[in-house]
């Protein structure tokens, strides 16, 4: 029987199975084939068990319990953390922070003390010592005192160069400062160990060629020590920007969901517009949970808010663009809920798509959609990918620590010139179909040129043209910008 695509289905409970049972999985009775999903059915226990193996176009690989009446995943580790100071303590934080050695932030480590601060990177509680260090580095997860493991594939780490470590001499908390010189943090129980970035980079991007956008921006006149600790939060992180109400909490999520009667939650994460054949994707994959037996699944659409390159759309652009996707019903306010994801991003393929997961399990998602190419990006040095296209989703499917988490693999939507709509691509009638890449997409917005209809929603098309028409009075003005003699 041919199947195409596949589902690693989820169990709710935190221990993780003894490998003896991963390779010996009690017997199931496939009941029925619905597209690329499959509908099945225990002969005597209400958990199927499922066996080791890769998600693939071809099968379906079955590794934990599947359960259509659990409630809301649990977070990694349980409880979340919440490292933020209670405001009644901040006061008296604030005026201990000010006596101690200070290490001013990035906007870059910002964004990392506001993800670990909410519990995105649970049950970590601060910038990574050594020993969690080469654990994220070297295995991609950290091992708990119950000696459990919690999957943690990009090191999130604080640089600091010899002059702060200097500074800092035998001191065992210190001051965080934002970029701006406010009061963040406390770093509490520090230790300094070697910032070996050589061996970072090789090890999280599997090459060190120049010109990969998070290294240039954050590694490579990064100091050549690290600090790690425990955070004290000061006060909730916020931009200020007019997008904070956007940015939820794990633990806000998880209570929206709960309002919303979800009894399941897929996530999308995107860095780029919606167009309508993400939207297929999306809505698609609701009806095959319904058909599977949920009653309400929930889709969390999740762009990334952290840092990004230079030529991705900027954030309040692609936050307008969604607004429009969601007020013109490409998507269902109902069943959809917009928040931005904190996290800076790496551009590091397989090795960051498992961060992209397992943080979207501690907002509660217990299904991830995966694409393409997930957290790829082109070669910098040579003409093609960085990434095997396929890698993400395989290594998804195999990961450590993401044994709860439903992988639904991306099914491949293009443009049918015979409906005029995006549409699942059909391999029986190629010429058919017209494929529209970002790098066209933005080709179209830029000369202001109209994609074929049934390719986005009109609202959310008109905010990416009206954004490539004010780069472009820019680009304009300062070409004006006389040059001094």
């Amino acid at each position: 029987m041919a199947l195409t695509g596949s589902i690693v289905v989820k169990s709710n409970s935190v221990t993780r199975l003894p490998r003896a049972l991963l390779l010996n999985p009690k017997e199931v009775t496939l009941s029925s084939v619905y597209n690329s999903y499959l509908h099945f059915k225990p002969k005597k226990a209400s958990f199927l068990f499922q066996s080791a193996g890769m998600a693939s176009s071809s099968g379906i690989v079955l590794r934990k319990g599947f359960s259509v009446k659990a409630s809301l995943i649990e977070p990694d580790g349980g409880e979340l953390v919440d490292l933020v100071v209670p405001e009644m303590k901040r006061e008296g934080k604030r005026i201990e922070a000010a006596s101690l050695p200070q290490v001013k932030l990035s906007r870059i480590d910002l964004e990392w003390v506001h993800v670990v601060s909410e519990g995105w990177a649970n049950p970590l509680r601060g910038f990574m010592r050594q020993a969690e260090y080469l654990q994220a580095l070297h295995f991609n997860f950290l091992r708990l005192e119950d000696d459990s493991i919690v999957n943690m594939s990009v090191p999130i780490v604080l640089a600091i160069d010899d002059e702060r470590k200097a500074a800092i001499g035998q001191c065992k908390d210190v001051a965080l400062l934002g970029p701006d010189g406010s009061l963040v943090a406390i770093l509490r129980n520090i230790e300094i160990y070697k910032h070996n970035k050589e061996e970072r980079i090789a090890r999280t991007w599997g090459t060190t060629a120049p010109g990969l956008p998070y290294v240039e921006e954050a590694i490579t006149k990064a100091g050549n020590w690290l600090i790690g600790g425990d955070l004290e939060v000061l006060e909730p992180i916020k931009y200020n920007d007019g997008l904070d109400h956007y940015r939820l909490s794990p633990k806000e999520l998880r209570k929206e969901f709960e309002r919303r009667n979800a009894d399941a939650v897929f996530a999308f994460q995107l860095r780029n517009p919606v167009h309508n054949g993400h939207a297929l994707l999306m809505t698609h994959t609701r009806k095959q949970l319904l058909e599977m037996g949920y009653k309400n699944p929930i889709l969390l659409l999740h762009p990334l808010g952290g840092y990004t390159k230079a030529d991705d759309v900027p954030l309040d652009v692609r936050m307008e663009q969604h607004k429009k996707v969601l007020e013109e019903g490409v998507l269902d306010p109902e069943t959809t809920v917009v928040a931005i994801f904190p996290s800076p991003m790496h551009y590091a393929g397989p090795t960051e798509v498992q961060w992209h997961a397992k943080a979207r399990i501690n907002a509660g998602a217990d299904f991830y959609i995966v694409g393409r190419d997930p957290a790829g990006m082109s070669h910098p040095t040579e003409k093609r990918d960085l990434y095997d296209p396929d890698h993400g989703k395989m290594v998804l499917s195999m990961a450590p620590g993401l044994e709860r988490l439903s992988i639904l693999p991306f099914r491949v939507a293009a443009y049918d010139k015979t409906q005029k709509k995006m549409a699942f691509f059909d391999p029986s009638r190629p010429q058919d179909f017209l494929f529209i890449s970002g790098t066209k997409m933005r080709a179209y917005a830029r000369s202001g040129e109209n994609p074929p209809d049934g390719f986005m929603c009109q609202g959310g098309w008109r905010v990416l043209v009206e954004y490539y028409k004010s780069l472009q009075a820019e680009e304009t003005d300062q070409a004006k910008v006389p040059v001094p003699a």
